[in-house]
């Protein structure tokens, strides 16, 4: 079968991409394979250089890196997100003397990088007078200013993308340019771009490990602490590859949580589309016509 886009493979390709396949498995095996090799050979995987990781009180103060991470992400998301439904609204604002304003923030705070923002907040502001700033504090404003401006593009661009029938739609039964954006433009914006938002969650959660420059107590800083304990070998490495893993895990199940929620959301579009949306988008419609 074809279509006007794409042609089905034939015999001949359909082959080479398997050899194509096959070889680019085999590279790739062969640089993990040589990778955990070395290691071995330099001896990373020794019980000597993983000791440090059997004590209790080791395995205690990870857990509590790993709690510092998910509160620092948390805090970050929330704020992450509220300040991006806002810059939204805000750049949408038929009023250039409010748009701009949030236009240029936006784009001010989307082109520095987040490490630079964690040190300018912990260690910028002291000198200026503005004391008791704690990590915390840095980690989390610097990821809600970065993470929130990014965020206020992919909301504009879901709104902008929705059909513009059904913001005339709104206007012509009467709702307030306020409602038609709460109660139709945003509620699908946010369903058709969750993918794009959950991945820059994902990342909020993954800059949380810069916090170590400002000496935040998580996952990162603790692994680069232990990574640096000459009297058990030194175990960076080691150390790494926790930290990795944590790091891993987290992610997924952030994601795996977003894959759950997506679905439940579809589901709940599907059901109470069966139920009223034939009725409301007749409704429309017809105020769209009067």
């Amino acid at each position: 079968m074809s279509s006007v886009l794409y042609d089905a493979p034939g015999p001949k390709a359909r082959s080479r991409h398997l050899i194509i396949g096959v070889i680019g498995t085999i590279v790739i095996l062969a640089i993990v394979g040589f990778i955990v090799w070395r290691f071995a050979e330099t001896g990373q995987f020794s019980a000597a250089k993983w000791k440090i990781f059997t004590f209790p009180l080791v395995q205690q103060t990870i857990l509590n890196a790993v709690g510092a991470t998910l509160s620092a992400f948390a805090v970050a998301a929330v704020g992450s997100i509220v300040l991006g439904l806002v810059l939204a609204v805000g750049r949408l604002s038929d009023r250039p003397w409010v748009s701009r304003p949030f236009h240029w923030f936006t784009e001010l705070f989307r082109a520095i990088p987040v490490l630079i923002l964690m040190m300018m907040i912990y260690y910028g502001l002291p000198p200026l007078g503005m004391t008791g700033i704690t990590p915390f504090t840095a980690v989390v404003v610097a990821l809600i200013l970065y993470n929130g401006s990014v965020l206020a593009e992919v909301f504009r661009a879901g709104i902008e993308a929705l059909p513009k029938g059904q913001r005339e739609a709104g206007f012509a039964i009467g709702l307030r340019k306020s409602q038609v954006m709460q109660s139709i433009l945003l509620p699908q914006a946010v369903r058709s771009m969750l993918p794009v938002i959950i991945s820059q969650l994902v990342v909020t959660l993954k800059d949380t490990a810069l916090g170590f420059i400002v000496t935040y107590n998580e996952i990162l800083f603790q692994a680069k602490y232990f990574g640096s304990q000459a009297q058990y070998g030194a175990p960076i490495v080691p150390a790494a590859i926790v930290a990795g893993v944590l790091y891993v895990g987290m992610c997924l199940i952030l994601s795996g949580l977003a894959k759950y929620a997506e679905s439940r959301l579809r589901k709940s579009q599907r059901v109470s589309g069966k139920k009223g949306g034939g009725a409301m988008a007749a409704a429309a419609d017809a105020a769209a016509k009067v």
